[in-house]
């Protein structure tokens, strides 16, 4: 499936290439922009599409796309989201926290719709959930606050696991709070934690060869959008020392790992879709409340639990929403 969706993706990011960049009132442009890589987004851009044909939207056909991705570099968004502004979109598309921050910097006028990790109206993204009252508006998905949660349920699997890493990405402006919340939850249970920085490649093998020497018993990331572009490397490397992990997304346990926990980001983005195509049609933002994501999914992987020697307890697997095996 994911294979598929890639080619898709792939082929309507060869075509957005020959798209004019004018908008128009029979071909408007959307700009996209994500802190992620073109193929990290891929299957959420077929939600997206979803959404906006929701709306009578076909890209390639009525509405055009230009797509900037900055490949989990924060510091690159704020040029992105500048460069489509200058193109004179007609709506901008932000699908992360770093992202909508970016967007609501760049432009005060050109409607924005967000799909946000953080609290939008504690960051100052909105006024108010039920009234925006801005020119940006879009789905609120619960990521960051989700550390805790993640915790609990790797401790529920590896319930040996006497020292537990957290990795953080140290240029993530929601690491430090991610480490607040992550540390005072396992202080409440006496869970020993090992905070690991990671913001490149390198940094992620320095940061394994330390959790090896400390005899880490399982790993925990951070919700961060670096990780999920170097995806292949964290699974493998888990899989190499034989250390439980838990992830953000279900990307990453598709991919191999063993267990992830957040919100269905498929519904997420085929809202921030339906939301496009109605400012297409007139709508204004302000006019639009956020949504709040409340669907979440645990995914697990029992061939990957069986490659740990891992027993995945009876309750937790009768809690999963999706199992893999």
């Amino acid at each position: 499936m994911f294979d598929l969706r890639r080619r898709e993706f792939i082929a309507l990011l060869g075509s957005a290439a020959t798209w004019p960049i004018t908008a128009s009132a029979q071909q408007p442009v959307i700009g996209y922009f994500s802190g992620r890589s073109a193929e990290t987004e891929a299957p959420l851009l077929v939600a997206f599409r979803q959404g906006l044909e929701e709306a009578n939207y076909t890209v390639g056909k009525n509405v055009a796309v230009e797509f900037r991705f900055s490949d989990g570099q924060d510091d690159r968004l704020p040029a992105l989201a500048a460069d489509l502004v200058r193109r004179q979109v007609a709506v901008l598309v932000a699908t992360d926290r770093p992202s909508a921050l970016a967007a609501k910097a760049a432009t005060a006028t050109i409607p924005v719709v967000f799909a946000y990790g953080g609290d939008p109206v504690e960051e100052g993204l909105v006024a108010s959930l039920n009234r925006p009252s801005g020119n940006l508006t879009g789905v609120g998905i619960f990521t960051i606050g989700l550390g805790p949660k993640r915790l609990g349920l790797l401790r529920e699997l590896v319930p040996s696991a006497r020292l537990i890493a957290f990795f953080v990405n140290p240029s993530s402006g929601a690491a430090a709070l991610q480490v607040k919340e992550l540390q005072t939850a396992a202080q409440a249970v006496g869970q020993e934690i090992l905070v690991l920085n990671a913001g490149t490649e390198g940094e992620i093998n320095q940061a394994f060869a330390t959790l090896v020497q400390r005899k880490v018993g399982a790993i925990l990331y951070s919700a961060n959008l670096f990780f999920q572009v170097v995806r292949d490397q964290l699974v493998a490397l888990a899989a190499h020392h034989s250390i439980p992990a838990m992830y953000e997304w279900r990307e990453f346990v598709t991919a191999g790992g063993l267990i992830s926990y957040n919100t269905d980001r498929t519904e997420a983005w085929r809202q921030v879709g339906a939301y496009t195509g109605r400012i297409l049609k007139g709508t204004k933002p302000a006019d639009m409340p956020v949504v709040q994501s409340t669907k979440f999914e645990l995914v697990i992987n029992l061939k990957t639990a069986k490659a740990l020697g891992l027993e995945v307890p009876p309750t937790l697997l009768a809690r999963a929403d999706e199992v893999i095996e």
